[in-house]
C-alpha cells in the first residue's frame, strides 16, 4: 500500500515539473513576441482607392500606469514597444488623434495567440472637410493639368581603349621550400612571386579584367587579381609559380565614366481631393507644372514640401528607394 502512495506521489510530481517547464517556455516566448504592437493608419472610405495614409497621426498606447506616445510616418505606419511582459487577458488602449480625423478608441484584449502576429488597422472618419466649411459663395480655383518634372541623373561610360600586357614570373621548379616563404600552396616547393601594376588614367577605370597564364608549367601557378569583376583605376595583379619560369597575359578594357542627366515628366494619379506620384532614387529637383485656373505655372517642391495649393508628404516607397509623393488640395482649391 505504501509503494502506491509513493507511485501517486511521483506521478503527480512529474506531471508538476512538466507543466511549470511548458508555462516557462510559453511565457519566455510570450515575453519575447508581445511586446511590441504594430499597424496603419488610414481614412474611412467606402472606395479602398480613397483610404489614404494618415501621416502624423498622434497615437497614444496605455497599459495600467505605462503609458507610451509615437506618430504615425508618412505611410501611416505605426509601431509601439512596451518595455515591459503583456500578459494574457490584460488590455491595451489605444487613441488615434489627428487634427482633421475624428478621435478614434482602440481597447485591445491580449489574447495567447492571436496577437502575435496581428496587424492593427486603424481607419479615421474624417471631419466634416475644410471645402465644405468654406465659404461656397467664393469659387474654389481650378487645379488642372498636372505634370511631375524632375532631372534624373545617370552614369555614362565611353571605352577609351584597352590594356595588353605580359609578364614573366622566373622560377626554378623542385626545390624545396624549407619553410621560407614565398612556397607552394602545400609548403613543399620553393616559389617565386611576380607582378604588374597598371594606372587606368584620371577619370578612367579598368573594366573586365582577364589575367592567364600563356607559357611554362601553368598548373603550377596560382594568379591574384582582387575582384576582377570590381572597376578600379589602379590595378595590382601577382602571379605566385612554384615550378620554372611561367609567362602571364593581363587583358582590360580601360573605360571613362561621366555623369549626365536628363530631364523626366510624368503624370500623377488623382483620387478625389488627393494627388499620388513617385520618383526614382536618382532624382533631383522635383516640381509640378499646373494649370492655376488656366494659368500656366511651375510649383518647385523644395526639401520643404510646399505648395500653396496642397499639402504634400514623401516617404520611401520600397527596396529601390524610389520616393513616394502625395499631396492634398487645401480649402478653396479642386482638381
Amino acid at each position: 500500500m505504501r509503494w502506491k502512495w509513493i507511485a501517486v506521489a511521483a506521478i503527480v510530481g512529474a506531471i508538476a515539473l512538466i507543466t511549470i517547464a511548458v508555462l516557462v517556455v510559453r511565457a519566455r516566448r510570450w515575453d519575447a513576441t508581445l511586446m511590441t504592437l504594430q499597424g496603419a493608419v488610414i481614412r474611412r472610405a467606402t472606395d479602398p482607392q480613397r483610404e489614404l495614409p494618415l501621416a502624423d497621426t498622434l497615437i497614444v498606447a496605455t497599459r495600467g500606469a505605462t503609458t507610451i506616445t509615437t506618430h504615425s510616418d508618412a505611410s501611416g505606419y505605426f509601431k509601439i514597444k512596451f518595455p515591459e511582459v503583456i500578459w494574457p487577458g490584460q488590455t491595451i488602449s489605444l487613441s488615434f488623434r489627428h487634427a482633421d480625423y475624428r478621435p478614434l478608441d482602440m481597447n485591445l484584449k491580449m489574447e495567447f495567440r492571436s496577437m502575435m502576429r496581428r496587424l492593427y488597422i486603424a481607419t479615421m472618419e474624417p471631419e466634416p472637410s475644410a471645402v465644405q466649411r468654406t465659404d461656397t459663395s467664393k469659387p474654389s480655383q481650378v487645379v488642372s493639368n498636372i505634370r511631375v518634372r524632375y532631372t534624373e541623373n545617370f552614369q555614362a561610360d565611353e571605352d577609351v581603349g584597352s590594356a595588353v600586357r605580359t609578364f614573366q614570373v622566373v622560377n626554378r621548379g623542385n626545390v624545396p621550400c624549407h619553410r621560407e616563404a614565398p612556397c607552394s600552396p602545400d609548403g613543399s616547393w620553393k616559389a617565386a612571386r611576380g607582378s604588374i601594376n597598371l594606372d587606368a588614367g584620371v577619370g578612367n577605370v579598368f573594366r573586365n579584367i582577364r589575367v592567364s597564364c600563356i607559357a611554362g608549367p601553368c598548373p603550377f601557378t596560382r594568379i591574384d587579381t582582387g575582384d576582377p569583376a570590381h572597376p578600379r583605376r589602379a590595378l595590382d595583379v601577382s602571379a605566385l609559380d612554384w615550378s620554372d619560369t611561367a609567362t602571364f597575359l593581363l587583358e582590360a578594357e580601360v573605360v571613362h565614366t561621366t555623369i549626365g542627366s536628363s530631364v523626366r515628366h510624368s503624370y500623377p494619379v488623382i483620387f478625389d481631393r488627393t494627388l499620388n506620384f513617385t520618383v526614382p532614387p536618382t532624382q533631383e529637383g522635383v516640381s509640378l507644372e499646373a494649370e492655376i485656373n488656366g494659368a500656366p505655372m511651375v510649383f518647385p517642391l523644395g526639401p520643404d514640401l510646399y505648395l500653396s495649393w496642397a499639402t504634400c508628404t514623401a516617404r520611401i516607397a520600397d527596396a529601390e528607394k524610389s520616393t513616394a509623393y502625395r499631396c492634398e488640395l487645401k480649402p478653396g482649391y479642386r482638381f
